[in-house]
């Protein structure tokens, strides 16, 4: 798995998380003060870069939690069928098939031998931008 540790209280809105094995990116920090019987507490809220979810995490703000490795990569459209598109890496000149983006904006500018970015986030890729 491509991530790397990181205490909970150093997240900062705009940041990535793992949270329940899904990369996040951070809405929201909320650190309250040290008590007197204990430590700062954080809780972040985030929300899934795939699925759209919200998800919570309240942990002590020394704690650690996993934060994703994103890969930015280029590929260019070889195919678009149904439901996914075939794309090939402008590095690797690897071709694989991803699914369809949900974002129309970005489905409307998707075709044949056109560049895209794609983010590979824990073995998952997903287009972000047309370029």
């Amino acid at each position: 798995m491509s991530t790397k540790p990181v205490e909970i209280g150093d997240l900062k809105e705009g940041s990535f998380v793992v949270i329940d094995n899904v990369p996040c990116r951070v809405v929201s920090m909320d650190k309250s003060k040290t008590g007197k019987h204990g430590s700062a507490k954080a809780r972040v809220v985030a929300i899934g870069i795939f699925d759209g979810v919200k998800r919570n995490i309240m942990a002590p703000a020394d704690q650690r939690v996993d934060v994703p490795i994103v890969e930015k990569k280029s590929a260019q459209v070889i195919a678009i069928m149904p439901d996914t598109i075939q794309l090939m890496d402008l590095g690797t000149y690897e071709t694989f098939e991803i699914r369809r983006p949900k974002e129309e904006e970005i489905a409307a500018k998707l075709a044949s031998g056109v560049e895209v970015e794609y983010w590979d986030i824990l073995n998952e890729k997903h287009i972000v931008r047309v370029k």
